[in-house]
C-alpha cells in the first residue's frame, strides 16, 4: 500500500503588499469556522468593517518579518516536508498544503493521487475548530469530490505527545542556557470564548481565569484546556517550579471576549510583580510566523522594554529542528 503524508499549515499571503494581504485575509476571515457567526453578519463584518482597514496594518506587520526567500511560515513548512521526506525515505510520500493562500491543500492532494492511504497532519498541536477543524473539513471536502477515496488517518491534535513535547522542551532548554530567566510565559494563540463554549466546555464549571484542570472526557476538545496541558507537559519535562511560569493567550481581534489571560495584560502584571528577565514560548505554533516573529519578537518585546523590563527572550518554535524531524518521522512511520 502506497502511503502519503499530508502536512497542513495555516497559510500566508503571496507577498507582504497590501493587495495580496487583503486577498489572503478575505479568504481566511470568510471561513465560517474562523468567524463563526451567521453568513450575512460575517460578510458584513469582513467586508465593511475589517477589509477596509485591516490589510494596511497587517501588510506592515508582514513587511517586518518577510525574508528575501519569502514568508517564514511557508519556508519552514516546505523545508519540514523536504527533510521529513529524506528521513522517511521510500516508506511514504510527503507533501504539504496551506489552508489559505499559497501552496493549497488541493495542490498537495493532487500530488498524492497515487496513494492508497493518506496520513493527514494539521500542524496545530492543540485542536481548534478554527484551525484544525477547518483544515480537516477542507481535506474531507476535496476527497468527497473524488470517485475513489483513499484510507484516511487524521491526527487532530498532539498537544501532549512526546514527539512534540520532547523536541520543544529541548529548544526551550537550549534557549535558556545563557539567559537566566526570572519567569517563562507560554503564550498561545487566542480564540473567542464562544468557540470554547461550542466545543462542549460550557458544561464545565470554569472561571476562564485560572489554569485549566487536566483533560478529561468532558474537556477533550477544549482548546484552552489543551493549551494548559501542553504547558504542564513542557514544564514537567523541564522540571520547572510552578511559580516560575504561566500561560496566556495572544492575537485577539475585535470586541468579543477572547480566552484569558491576555498576553499583553499579563506582561504588565509580571513586571509589576518584579519580573525583570522574561522568556516567552509559543507552543501553539510549530513554525515561526507572523504571530511569533512580529507579535511576540517585535511588539511584545517592545512592550516589555517600555514597561522597564530588563531582558526579553523569544524562544523559537520547532521549525526544522533535528529532534523534531526525527521524532515526527518515527511516529509517522508507526502509522504507515
Amino acid at each position: 500500500m502506497k502511503t502519503g503524508i499530508l502536512l497542513i499549515n495555516l497559510g500566508t499571503p503571496n507577498s507582504p503588499h497590501k493587495k495580496d494581504v487583503r486577498a489572503y485575509l478575505k479568504e481566511f476571515l470568510s471561513d465560517p469556522r474562523v468567524i463563526d457567526i451567521p453568513a450575512l453578519p460575517r460578510w458584513l463584518l469582513v467586508n465593511l468593517f475589517i477589509l477596509p482597514f485591516r490589510p494596511k496594518k497587517s501588510a506592515e506587520a508582514y513587511e517586518k518579518i518577510w525574508t528575501d526567500a519569502g514568508s517564514p511560515l511557508l519556508i519552514y513548512t516546505e523545508k519540514l516536508a523536504t527533510l521529513l521526506q529524506h528521513k522517511i525515505g521510500n516508506a511514504a510520500q510527503v507533501e504539504f498544503g496551506m489552508r489559505y493562500g499559497l501552496a493549497s491543500i488541493k495542490s498537495a492532494i493532487a500530488k498524492l493521487s497515487g496513494c492508497e492511504k493518506i496520513i493527514v497532519l494539521p500542524l496545530f498541536p492543540q485542536y481548534s475548530s478554527a484551525a484544525t477543524g477547518s483544515a480537516i473539513e477542507k481535506v474531507l471536502q476535496l476527497y468527497a469530490a473524488q470517485t475513489n477515496i483513499p484510507m484516511l488517518h487524521i491526527i487532530n491534535n498532539f498537544y501532549d505527545q512526546p514527539w512534540f513535547i520532547d523536541p520543544y522542551a529541548k529548544i526551550i532548554e537550549n534557549s535558556l542556557k545563557d539567559f537566566n530567566a526570572d519567569f517563562i510565559l507560554f503564550s498561545y494563540h487566542g480564540l473567542p470564548e464562544r468557540q470554547i463554549d461550542k466545543s462542549g466546555c460550557e458544561l464545565i464549571v470554569c472561571d476562564r481565569q485560572q489554569r485549566c484542570a487536566p483533560i478529561n472526557t468532558a474537556t477533550q476538545f477544549c482548546y484552552r484546556a489543551q493549551c494548559f496541558a501542553t504547558t504542564a507537559a513542557l514544564t514537567k519535562k523541564l522540571n520547572l517550579n510552578s511559580i516560575l511560569f504561566d500561560s496566556s493567550f495572544q492575537s485577539r481581534l475585535g470586541r468579543t471576549p477572547w480566552i484569558k489571560p491576555y498576553t499583553d495584560e499579563i506582561l504588565v502584571a509580571l513586571f509589576n510583580k518584579g519580573i525583570k528577565r522574561l522568556a516567552v514560548v509559543c507552543p501553539s505554533f510549530t513554525a515561526d510566523c507572523l504571530e511569533t516573529l512580529e507579535e511576540i519578537t517585535i511588539r511584545a518585546k517592545d512592550q516589555w522594554h517600555a514597561l522597564g523590563g530588563e531582558a526579553f527572550l523569544p524562544v523559537p518554535c520547532l521549525n526544522v529542528s533535528e529532534l523534531w524531524i526525527d521524532l515526527l518521522a518515527k511516529h509517522l512511520l508507526t502509522i504507515c
